[in-house]
């Protein structure tokens, strides 16, 4: 089943915000913000996935015969201009894709945006430098907002992968403008995601890895209220083993969570929820490239050694898992997956995470290595929902109130 099957069998949860349909673009000035936070190497972009995502959006804008202005952050300037940040690059493989001319500013906001801005016709698009030139940005910088405001009729946003910031661009400038709109895929992400907090149908499977535990503690207790089975893998597994009494070698533990870890455990256990940790585990002296391993009972890792990645057991239980389920969010790797041979237990549960969304299943993948990892199959296509925000789509699951969307004007 193809990702555009998969959308039109899900019954979706519906946002409150005004969006992009609700807008009369024609003629107007539509100041979007985007999130063009691609990864560059040598002045060429690396991954376009991030601007490929925003092209419903920009397409529309300019088939209603709207003026669509541009306008992200890359990488982390702090305030200063950066050669090597800046967005030019983006702006010309933006027009490859588009198949028209984008018009660059300099700079976003002043003269040389008001100029770059004031010369488009309708179905026309510029591209603003970068947001974090400015200092006023992350400060979230009235002045510097307004500024940012004049140079729009509407405002959309539709960089869900900033919406956890109140920022100038996300939050700040919407207080200059009437309407202030999601646009497409800022609309998706609230509607999958927020089919993991209600709405969605059981059984439903989370899938968490990752390195440490701290970062989840509140993804991990939100969602132990809501699913029938949490799956636990990565780094953090060993310190849910520790907290078990296991022996766990030279393996990644954050003493300082060991009780947590315990209480959790305990929580899962009195509400009758599935925590599953990994009966078994890939074991090595070192973490290097085709290092040589060995599988071992996760209760029993030599004093030598340091669990790398889940084990074929720990595959084959928590495929079983998956197979059954209807709704799925996975979020954080199994184990080091950047350095083979560790990629294999991430893998194996990314594949199996497809088959059952093409079995039926609701999938939505979250946060920038489980999106690497999927990507890396080539199997995106046949998730239901790869969300582009990765602390934003955690900070989402946890049930907290993201800045940027709440300040969309509601419908």
């Amino acid at each position: 089943m193809d990702n555009a099957a998969v959308t039109k069998t899900v019954t979706r949860q519906k946002t409150t915000k005004l969006t992009i349909d609700d807008l009369d673009l024609k003629g107007k000035r539509v100041l979007v913000r985007v999130d063009f936070n691609v990864p560059l190497k040598g002045g060429t972009i690396t991954d376009d996935t991030r601007i490929r995502s925003a092209l419903p959006t920009i397409k529309k804008i300019i088939g209603d015969g709207g003026r669509a202005i541009l306008m992200s952050h890359l990488g982390r300037p702090k305030g200063k201009v950066v050669g090597e940040m800046s967005l030019r690059p983006v702006a010309d493989h933006l027009a490859k894709l588009l198949g028209q001319r984008v018009a660059f500013a300099r700079d976003c906001i002043g003269q040389t945006a008001e100029k770059i801005v004031g010369g488009l016709s309708g179905g026309s698009v510029a591209l603003l430098e970068n947001l974090r030139f400015h200092p006023g940005e992350t400060d979230n910088d009235p002045e510097f907002a307004r500024a940012l405001a004049k140079l729009g009729d509407v405002y959309i946003n539709d960089a869900f992968g900033t919406a956890h910031r109140a920022h100038a661009s996300t939050e700040g400038i919407t207080r200059y403008f009437k309407s202030c709109a999601a646009g497409y895929l800022m609309q998706k992400e609230i509607e999958f995601l927020g089919r993991l907090l209600h709405g969605f149908e059981r059984p439903f499977v989370a899938v968490l890895g990752g390195a440490k535990i701290s970062g989840k503690i509140d993804v991990i207790q939100n969602l132990l209220e809501k699913v029938d089975a949490l799956l636990i893998g990565g780094g953090m597994a060993f310190t849910f083993f520790k907290a078990r009494g296991y022996t766990v070698g030279k393996s990644l533990v954050e003493m300082d969570k060991v009780e947590l870890a315990g209480l959790i455990l305990q929580e899962a256990k009195e509400a009758g929820k599935g925590l599953v940790l990994p009966p078994d585990c890939v074991c090595a002296a070192e973490i290097k490239p085709d290092a040589a391993t060995t599988t071992c009972a996760s209760d029993a890792i030599p004093d030598d050694r340091l669990g790398l990645d889940i084990g074929p057991a720990t595959v084959s239980e928590f495929s079983r898992v998956l197979k059954t389920a209807r709704t799925i969010f996975w979020n954080g790797p199994m184990g080091v997956f950047e350095t083979p041979p560790f990629d294999r237990g991430t893998f194996a549960i990314a594949r199996a995470i497809v088959r059952a969304t093409d079995a039926g299943a609701v999938s939505v993948v979250g946060g920038g290595d489980s999106v690497a990892a999927i990507n890396s199959v080539g199997l995106a296509d046949r998730i239901s929902h790869v969300s582009t925000g990765g602390g934003a789509s955690l900070e989402f699951v946890k049930g907290k109130i993201l800045p940027g969307i709440a300040a969309l004007t509601d419908k």
